[in-house]
């Protein structure tokens, strides 16, 4: 009997079709105009042979191997009853607590995990750990850290990357230029954190394009933009758009574009930028040296903007490099110079390209969530901080004007998200984390994060339980509704960790006192208040159950960002300290960092293709989003394997790059630097800039010598090459896209990728 249950994903919303107890395939949602290729992994995963089927225990943990023992990664596991996981894990806890403060417990558990607002496994980790004394945890994110901690001290706020931005339709409407930093990557358009209705991205931009917008795409990627869009292609070096918008604002400032009255009414501090871009030769000539674009296109370029109307956008990947922060800043102050913010369609915004929903109409409104307890340790490092807080306990560092000290971790819990996916310099971490006594990891799969564990517990996926799915930057709140039975001994995370509260004596307040049910009807009831205080009538959850979904009429009238500061900027202030867009920070300046000084001002990478070290790693690489997977999900599944060369994630060569080294499109290539190698199957792309690298990220690590650092990824797993520093120690975020390494053909016998199959199981 075949029967069909509504559900979403991050990749959006679908019907489940189970027929058997088997996921027979995932069908996408009725009028989402472009549903997304992911569903057709979901079967795969769901059922993949990696799936844990009971709780394991590392051996080595259970024989007494603590800190200082071999690192994670190569042992076998014991399979144990609930019963006795409970009572290590609880003991844990309650030891690493009583013994050395909750400080000492780690629960960042960064990542997406489920789409499920209730059984959202961080968002439990963290209500548990709370609940019994506090933890350590993690503030901004991977996405965006160096934009979300620079632009408060600048624009007063986050919503140029998570908030209202300009409309595509307003766009289509009323630009008639579109500066695209990074691109417009159709592909992002494809991701919603919680689920999506509708997939908008792409109907944006098409919409722009018939309306003759000029699309330009600077980005060292040409594919970086559809081919529909017809957009001009600047192929600039990686980490040069700091030098670029440089070379643009000398010439509005030397003949006169920029508009003055705009800067004096609504900036502070733009004589100091002004005089630093003329003093120090920020010239079009100064920016083609490091770009790689001619300077009279540059000129032309700044030119065409101050003729506008212009809107200017970036995507996030940019400030994912060494002093990212300076990209974003350097925006926000092209932006004020062409004085076009508060404009309907023109102005200012990070992320059109980078996630569905930028730019769709949509009204202002929260998403469902669980309600968090707050943290009695109130401890957090900045996320990209992980290796560094594990190599140096007590050990001091700079965030965002604060001087901090890393607590002394000793244990690590992960609920949700992978850190063997998303972090850097996989080899340093791989160190770190034998430093800790205990791991504790809740996952559906033997991902390589399990396999670095001491302690699995598994978790059912979003298919087997009740929720709820819903994004403050889509429409429509969704229905999950269990479409399967529970795998094996997997339990949802509420479950066991309600039963691991109880052995800490917290029961009650982890639940609340309610079921998971009562939660999901709890927490709707919640969205539905403050719907209704912002005068938006949804129905009542039994209806919304019913239906499966709940639809927000789009408003008629498009978002203006900035429309109300301009218009008044005294009676409208931003909350920044001067009230103004500030591109030049008094407070940033007094923080005294000479990595982020107080105005946007360029400073050389140390891994880009002006670097020193590009004479022995002379391609730049750069880690993109995947096409076939959302970040290291789904890797198991058909879309991604089809994706594969030899079983090895793809590495992109322009033909000249691959020419000089005698490599041909489909063979197996070492791709390294001093941080490791891993190996790749080539793609030859005339598309690219030459010198330029392309691999993307979320093959799940596969070392071939698991547990020991420096052990070639047979997979292809960038991140084994990316270098783990801080942005600056303003934003202390991830610089992944600065990273040169070479290339060449592997000649050896092939070693196999073991990744998707489960680990050796002790008796």
């Amino acid at each position: 009997m075949t029967q069909f249950s509504p559900h979403a994903a991050h990749w959006g919303a679908f019907t489940a079709e189970v027929e058997d107890g088997r996921l027979r395939a995932a069908r996408p949602f009725p009028g989402d105009p472009n549903p997304p290729t992911l569903l057709a992994s979901m079967p795969d995963a769901v059922h993949a042979p990696t799936r844990i089927d009971r709780p394991h225990v590392r051996r080595g943990w259970l024989d007494g191997d603590r800190r200082g023992g071999t690192p994670r990664g190569g042992e076998a596991f014991v399979p144990v009853d609930w019963d006795t996981a409970t009572r290590l894990v609880a003991g844990e806890v309650a030891r690493v607590r009583d013994a050395h403060g909750p400080a000492s417990l780690f629960g960042g558990s960064y990542g997406w995990a489920s789409a499920g607002r209730f059984h959202h496994a961080r968002s439990q980790l963290h209500r548990l750990l709370a609940a019994a004394g506090g933890y350590t945890g993690q503030v901004t994110n991977y996405s965006f850290a160096a934009g979300m901690t620079l632009l408060p001290h600048v624009l007063g706020n986050i919503a140029t990357i998570a908030g209202a931005v300009p409309e595509w339709r307003d766009i289509a409407a009323n630009a008639r230029l579109m500066l695209c930093f990074g691109g417009i990557l159709l592909r992002n358009g494809q991701i919603t954190s919680g689920g999506a209705g509708r997939h908008e991205m792409a109907d944006g931009l098409a919409q722009a394009t018939r309306a003759g917008v000029r699309l330009i795409n600077i980005s060292p990627v040409q594919g970086d933009m559809p081919a529909s869009a017809a957009a001009e292609w600047l192929p600039i070096r990686p980490g040069t758009d700091t030098a670029l918008m440089l070379g643009m604002a000398h010439v509005l400032f030397s003949d006169g574009l920029a508009d003055v009255d705009f800067l004096r009414r609504c900036t502070t501090g733009w004589e100091r930028l002004r005089d630093y871009v003329l003093t120090t030769g920020r010239s079009p000539a100064w920016a083609e040296g490091e770009t790689g674009i001619p300077a009279a296109q540059i000129a032309a370029l700044a030119r065409a903007a101050a003729a506008g109307p212009t809107m200017l956008t970036a995507t996030w990947s940019l400030q994912r490099a060494e002093y990212g922060e300076q990209p974003f800043w350097m925006l926000t102050a092209l932006a004020a110079m062409l004085g076009q913010l508060g404009r309907p369609g023109c102005g200012l915004s990070f992320g059109h390209g980078s996630m569905n929903g930028r730019g769709a109409a949509r009204l202002a409104l929260p998403s469902v969530s669980l309600p968090p307890l707050p943290n009695p340790v109130q401890a957090a490092i900045p996320v990209a901080r992980l290796t560094e807080m594990l190599e140096r306990p007590g050990g001091a560092y700079d965030y965002n004007g604060r001087r901090l000290e890393y607590p002394d971790t000793r244990l690590i819990w992960w609920a949700g998200g992978n850190p063997f996916h998303h972090h850097q310099d996989l080899n340093r971490l791989l160190r770190a984390w034998a430093r800790v006594e205990t791991v504790i990891v809740s996952e559906p799969w033997w991902n390589s994060l399990a396999r670095h564990a001491d302690i699995v517990l598994p978790a059912t996926t979003t298919l087997e339980r009740d929720d709820i799915g819903s994004s403050s930057d889509d429409r429509f709140v969704l229905a999950m509704k269990q479409a399967l039975p529970r795998y094996a001994q997997a339990r949802d995370e509420f479950d066991y960790m309600a039963d691991i509260a109880g052995a800490l004596g917290v029961r009650q307040r982890f639940t609340g006192q309610r079921d998971a049910a009562a939660w999901l009807e709890a927490m709707y009831l919640r969205w539905r208040d403050a719907c209704g205080r912002l005068g938006v009538a949804v129905p009542e959850f039994a209806t919304f159950w019913e239906r499966g979904a709940v639809e927000v009429p789009a408003p008629e009238r498009g978002t203006v960002p900035f429309a109300a500061f301009v218009g008044d900027p005294a009676a409208a202030p931003l909350n920044t300290p001067s009230g103004r867009i500030e591109l030049f920070s008094a407070t940033i300046a007094g923080f005294g960092y000479a990595d982020c000084p107080g105005h946007p001002v360029w400073q050389a990478p140390r891994e880009y293709a002006g670097a020193a070290l590009a004479a022995r790693f002379p391609l730049h690489l750069l880690t993109s989003q995947p096409a076939t997977r959302l970040h290291s999900q789904l890797d198991q599944g058909r879309v991604s394997q089809d994706s594969k060369i030899h079983g090895r994630e793809p590495i992109r060569l322009h033909p000249a790059d691959a020419a000089a080294r005698g490599i041909g499109a489909g063979e197996v290539v070492r791709v390294f630097n001093d941080r490791g190698a891993c190996l790749a199957g080539v793609r030859i792309e005339p598309g690219l800039r030459q010198g330029v690298a392309v691999m993307s990220t979320g093959a799940w690590f596969d070392p071939e010598h698991p547990g020991v650092p420096g052990s070639l990824c047979v997979h292809g797993n960038p991140n084994v090459l990316t270098q783990d520093v801080g942005t600056s120690r303003l934003g202390q975020g991830p610089s992944a896209q600065s990273c040169l390494v070479e290339v060449a053909r592997w000649t050896g016998a092939l070693p196999a990728v073991t990744v998707h199959r489960p680990p050796e199981i002790a008796p």
